[in-house]
């Protein structure tokens, strides 16, 4: 993931390092998965053929086994897994192979998992496609007419993921329903979208996306959505793109050494099939759960594609118990409303609120940035080094203006 890694690791993008003493001592280990992501190559077509999830997660964890090996005094150490998007299935998915494979397993060939995050993450299509509309019609970004169609017509949506049948005015609800996106930026809707001219800009392979939803993906809309991370520069991933395809770049990073036919790009282009996508991965989050593990999700609330409705009606479909604490309301409301509301509660970096959160008594806690699009390090990069080190503690994040 070169796009990712080039926008985590951007002097300009991120905060001395004197603002996180935790970073100090983590490893980042990047990862293009599956194979043809980036500069990742198979020598068999016949591989890309066989793609899917459970291909995507065996193929990762036999890397991390055999780099581990390879690395042997990296094998003692704590083991976190991060991701964004439809990092929603794949991060779980290897959780829990290396969950399941360590049961079994020789003490040198243990890794030593101890949690994972994730962030405006793929894992229910029902509530998934269900917080899209949501958050489209709450945001003013559709009319309340077309919001009355989409539900009224669409809103099958657990049966659509079970594989039922929308209604007949499903698929032109739905095409004016993506049509509302077509001038601004999904991923970060109230930033600007890149307007540099049309060959300045990444070419988006017409093939289906992997991570739609399956009731929207239908639709040829779906796929030309403009997917322009949009931080102060709403033309990052362009840059990205263009300085990936150096020869020089390259060579630093020991990278495309077998001479790939086909450029760079942010989304594959030669990735055509996927054989599994489960429609929802909530039974793995509460199985790892249930084995201790941490597991953080966090949500950019400005990002229209896996919107924050989306994670927390997922969320809430689990049913899970959040951990009670007071309110944080001011005098005059407290005395009016004295009740608890669930553990949601506002998170402070540097004196401001960055979001809200909530911890639930099963392990996992729900995370909010506010102001913050779809990769959410882009858009808040000192949040989210506040929140990656609270995470990696074990802390709950602040609850009050520290002084």
């Amino acid at each position: 993931m070169p796009d990712g890694l080039k926008n985590l690791m951007e002097p300009s993008l991120i905060p001395p390092l004197s603002a996180g003493r935790a970073i100090a001592a983590v490893n980042l280990l990047f990862l293009e998965a599956p194979v043809g992501v980036g500069f990742s190559y198979t020598n068999r077509t016949a591989d890309l053929r066989r793609l899917g999830d459970r291909v995507t997660a065996q193929d990762s964890y036999s890397f991390l086994l055999n780099w581990l090996d390879r690395f042997p005094e990296f094998k003692s150490r704590d083991f976190y897994i991060a991701g964004e998007s439809y990092a929603g299935h794949y991060v779980p998915q290897l959780a829990e192979l290396i969950y399941d494979g360590n049961k079994g397993a020789s003490r040198d060939r243990v890794i030593n998992l101890k949690g994972f995050m994730i962030g405006n993450a793929v894992l229910n299509d029902a509530t998934d496609q269900l917080g899209m509309v949501e958050y489209a019609w709450s945001h003013a970004i559709i009319s309340d007419e077309l919001y009355s169609a989409v539900r009224r017509e669409c809103d099958s949506f657990k049966e659509q993921a079970d594989g039922g049948r929308p209604g007949k005015g499903c698929s032109p609800a739905l095409r004016a329903f993506l049509g509302a996106y077509d001038d601004i930026d999904i991923y970060s809707i109230y930033t600007p979208t890149c307007l540099l001219p049309a060959g300045a800009t990444p070419r988006r392979p017409a093939k289906r996306l992997v991570a739609a939803p399956r009731l929207f993906s239908k639709h040829e809309a779906w796929h030309r959505l403009k997917r322009v991370p949009a931080g102060y520069d709403p033309c990052t991933e362009a840059y990205v793109t263009k300085y990936f395809n150096r020869e020089d770049v390259q060579r630093a990073l020991h990278a495309n050494r077998t001479g790939l036919p086909y450029p760079y790009s942010p989304c594959s282009e030669v990735i055509r099939k996927w054989n599994d996508s489960p429609a929802t991965i909530l039974p793995i989050f509460k199985k790892l759960m249930a084995a201790g593990l941490r597991v953080w999700v966090y949500s950019g609330d400005t990002d229209g594609r896996v919107p924050v409705t989306s994670t927390r009606y997922s969320i809430n479909a689990m049913g899970l118990r959040p951990r009670e604490r007071a309110a944080n309301l001011s005098a005059a409301a407290a005395n009016v409303a004295p009740e608890r509301w669930g553990g949601w509660r506002a998170w402070y970096y540097r004196q401001q609120v960055a979001g809200w959160a909530v911890e639930y008594e099963e392990g996992l806690t729900l995370v909010t940035v506010r102001g913050a699009g779809h990769q959410v390090p882009l858009f808040a990069p000192g949040r989210s080094l506040a929140m990656l080190y609270h995470f990696l503690r074990g802390q709950d994040l602040p609850a009050e203006r520290s002084r």
